[in-house]
């Protein structure tokens, strides 16, 4: 079968899929009415009966009516947004009228300290995503991180990696907490080869909250974004295991007989070599990276409980590459890169942490926290790799002779890369923080101290050959019969030591005020500060945040949002460290001003519940550290400043495109730029005005100075659209499909080596389908399997990739004989068929 047919089978069997459909006979009647808080009826609320067509909405009295199938098991659901689903079971006699009565409750997640309900999300900038989605969404890395990435304002141009970008940031400045302590990347990753597991394991998950902007001061010190991830508290004893081409993972969890003890434990193995497999650089891929988590938790007495959170993660990752085949070009010329390699790679990080809580809840209004954490990194990056090269023009495919063949020799060449660097990194940290509920005020306040040292050896190097002559190579003289000998200089060179304690403490305070107005309409207000003090610089920093929300009793499906505030991002380290390795001492934080106008609406679309959501932002970037992307690499301008702007607006909508199961589009439009301070370039010009090229400067007759202005970040992504979407087969509910879209416009690129200025060219399109086909073979109606152990088992097939689209993640950059640079891209997986089994036990 050629590659070319599997889309279009699968696009028939999705056609298929959605036409699928059941017809039940009409004999009996099941009407009800539905309530919510203070027993005020429920309208609009979806009624549907499982696995077939038929379905209803509530009137205004909260009364619905349908006519179902008699003598035989009725699956009964009601969902409304904001609300937690309720699921009955029935079965009616031909000709019977039955009456139900339901109460909705609201439905809830929790935050550190305090119980959430939905409707109280909508009135800040935060999101909830239902942690199931992470276990089914098809991606090759993470689970919670791949759902992240289909979210408004958040884009991504590479699957190898969990990372992200959020409105115009970039990696660096997105911050994320498990079971309120903060989590922590590595340190010399470059590239999504080279990424091992996200320290979130899907399987232990309870609850995910996001904001791409506007959050409260409660949350840490990051320009863009925060991920708030809590763990599952465990009710009873339980595991789980799953397999695929990709690795393995575990998990077990259960409590002590008094109930006072619970643990939850996961591990997980990983291997993305047969991911790698379908890169164009061929070679002896050897990457290795597995981790284990544990949550355990003692309840000392009714006020007082401990928790602890630990995770160790082991990765190496080792390659040994042979040789590589690019064509690229355009469709009147396309030329071939040939590269022949010697040598190897060979990274490793290690990384451990563990937080010790302490809680106090005095009374179901009061909650405090007292944490201790710590956390360790150990990397290393190795590699000695020969590359060398061949540039050759390719013959025109139209012609029948030589078809695809490189009949012409454009260029030869050799570089050889070379690095020993070392880095390790270890922060410790007190913390407080509680909350306390007080008539129409919620009150948070928090403290922490951490003490940071790093250790960092730098040494790294890159030779480069062009034709025989080493660049950059010195101007000969002709006829000279003494040539100047220049000293031989490396294309790229760096070299540092560096040994620092950081000691860092901060605090914030906040309150929110809920007034009900003359009409019922209800106004949230809040205010809140956060103090930041760093030893390094000696800087203090105050970081004021305000949130308004509006909810009109007129239109009580509305909710309309404001807010505005500080966020300063002091560095960790990568932000200290220039091109060469040398700190700057007179480093300063980083700072965004955000303003953010939103809100959503809540209606019915197909007898559905749907909820449609808007925000527009502009974020005042004040102290910018200006730096330059390389695959997963972030290198600093450090000794440089700029200020700058993103500015955007997001839409999202989301709700039960299919019956009972929810999916969401979004759609993006942002552009974020910098103004760098100081910088500036000559034009050249001779006699007749005609400006001249770089390597003719010396002959120039007049020069205009030019200061670029602002110039596109290397986050400027203008557009992107996502999609995830869920379905079943009607009647068939253990066969279902998933599936992920990610579309972004191209991001700034440019030459090795060169000004901020000059990066402003721009890569193809981010252009990604992922999809995932999955049976559930001891679904409930199989009764021979009725007494097994085993809860659930889910076998899934998933196509990653699936329009065989070659994306690309950065560039490799060449000269030939005549001088002339070649971008050559370096492109990301292509197809790949992964099979994964999960049980549940």
């Amino acid at each position: 079968m050629q590659k070319n047919t599997i889309p279009f089978i699968v696009l028939f069997f999705l056609l298929f899929w959605l036409n699928s459909s059941a017809l039940f006979a009409q004999t009996a009647v099941l009407e009800g009415f539905v309530v919510r808080e203070k027993n005020l009826p429920a309208d609009l609320v979806n009624v549907q009966l499982v696995g077939t067509s038929q379905g209803t909405t509530t009137d205004r009295k909260g009364y619905f009516k349908l006519d179902v199938p008699a003598n035989r098991p009725l699956h009964v659901v009601m969902s409304y947004v904001g609300y937690r689903r309720v699921d009955t079971t029935l079965q009616l006699r031909p000709g019977e009228r039955l009456t139900l009565h339901i109460k909705l409750k609201p439905s809830s997640t929790n935050l550190p300290g305090f119980e959430v309900k939905d409707e109280q999300l909508r009135t800040e900038n935060i999101i909830r995503l239902n942690p199931r989605n992470a276990l089914v969404s098809p991606a090759v890395a993470g689970g919670v991180e791949s759902l992240i990435k289909t979210l408004p304002g958040v884009s991504s141009n590479n699957e190898l990696s969990s990372q992200y970008s959020v409105r115009g940031g970039n990696y660096d400045e997105n911050l994320v907490f498990v079971n309120g302590m903060e989590i922590y990347r590595p340190f010399l990753v470059n590239s999504g080869q080279q990424e091992g597991l996200s320290f979130i394991n899907p399987a232990l998950v309870s609850g995910i909250l996001f904001s791409a902007g506007g959050f409260g001061v409660q949350y840490g010190d990051k320009m863009s974004s925060v991920l708030d991830i809590r763990y599952r508290h465990p009710t009873q004893f339980g595991a789980g295991v799953s397999l695929s081409f990709l690795g393995a993972d575990l998990y077990v969890e259960g409590l002590s007989r008094n109930k006072r003890f619970t643990y939850l434990m996961g591990a997980r193995y990983k291997t993305n070599r047969y991911l790698l497999g379908s890169l164009e650089t061929n070679g002896d891929y050897q990457p290795n990276f597995a981790d284990f988590q544990g949550v355990f938790t003692y309840q000392l007495n009714e006020k007082w409980d401990v928790s602890l959170l630990t995770y160790l993660s082991l990765n190496r990752y080792k390659v040994v590459p042979s040789d590589r085949e690019t064509d690229f070009g355009t469709v009147n010329q396309t030329l071939r890169f040939n590269v022949y390699f010697d040598g190897q790679e060979v990274d490793q990080y290690n990384l451990v942490q563990s937080g010790l809580t302490f809680h106090y809840h005095p009374n179901k209004k009061m909650n405090m926290q007292f944490i201790a954490s710590a956390f360790q990194t150990d990397e290393s990056e190795t590699y000695d790799v020969q590359g060398q090269y061949w540039i050759g023009l390719v013959e025109d495919r139209n012609q029948e002779k030589d078809q695809g063949e490189a009949i012409q020799t454009f260029g030869v060449g050799t570089y050889l890369r070379h690095a020993r660097n070392y880095f390790t990194a270890r922060v410790f940290s007190l913390a407080h923080k509680g909350t306390l509920q007080k008539s129409n005020h919620f009150l948070r306040w928090g403290i922490k101290y951490q003490f940071q040292y790093v250790d960092d050896d730098l040494h790294e190097w890159e030779l480069n050959d062009s034709a025989g002559y080493s660049l950059p190579n010195p101007v000969d003289q002709p006829g000279s019969l003494q040539p100047e000998r220049s000293d031989f200089n490396l294309y790229y060179y760096a070299r540092a030591s560096h040994t620092l304690d950081i000691h860092r403490i901060s605090a914030y305070g906040s309150d929110r005020w809920t007034f009900q107005l003359k009409d019922k309409s209800l106004l949230l207000f809040t205010a809140g500060v956060r103090l930041y003090w760093w030893s390094y610089a000696r800087e203090f920093l105050v970081s004021p945040r305000f949130n308004l929300a509006y909810k009109p009793s007129a239109h009580p499906n509305w909710v309309l949002r404001f807010a505005t505030g500080v966020y300063d991002q002091p560095p960790f380290y990568r932000e200290m460290r220039n091109m060469d390795g040398s700190l700057n001492p007179d480093i300063r934080s980083q700072q965004a001003i955000h303003f953010i106008l939103g809100g959503d609406y809540r209606f019915q679309m197909w007898n559905r519940p749907f909820i449609f959501t808007t925000e527009a932002y502009y974020k005042k970037l004040n102290h910018l550290i200006p730096y330059e992307v390389d695959n997963l690499r972030i290198r600093y301008y450090a000794n440089m400043t700029a200020k700058g702007y993103a500015a955007g607006i997001d839409f999202k909508l989301y709700g039960e495109f299919v019956k009972g199961i929810d999916s969401w589009i979004t759609l993006s439009v942002m552009k974020t730029a910098q103004d760098i301070n100081g910088d500036f370039y000559y034009n050249y010009y001779n006699a007749a005005g005609e400006e001249l090229p770089p390597d003719e400067h010396a002959v120039a007759v007049d020069s205009v100075k030019v200061e670029p202005g602002y110039i596109p970040r290397p986050t400027d992504r203008r557009f992107n659209f996502t999609i995830f979407f869920q379905d079943y087969i009607p009647q068939h509910e253990q066969f279902k499909v998933h599936l992920r879209l990610l579309y972004g416009s191209g991001l700034p690129f440019g030459p090795p080596q060169s000004q901020p200025y000059q990066q402003t060219l721009r890569m193809p399109a981010y252009r990604r389908v992922d999809i995932g086909f999955s049976w559930n073979p001891l679904d409930k109606k199989i009764k021979s399997l009725s007494h097994s152990t085993v809860k659930s088992m889910w076998v899934s097939l998933e196509i990653f990739n699936l329009f065989q689209t070659y994306n690309t993640v950065s560039y490799t950059w060449i000269k030939d004989i005549y001088n002339r640079s070649f971008a050559v891209p370096n492109y990301l997986t292509t197809r790949r068929v992964n099979l994964k089994v999960s049980l549940k036990f």
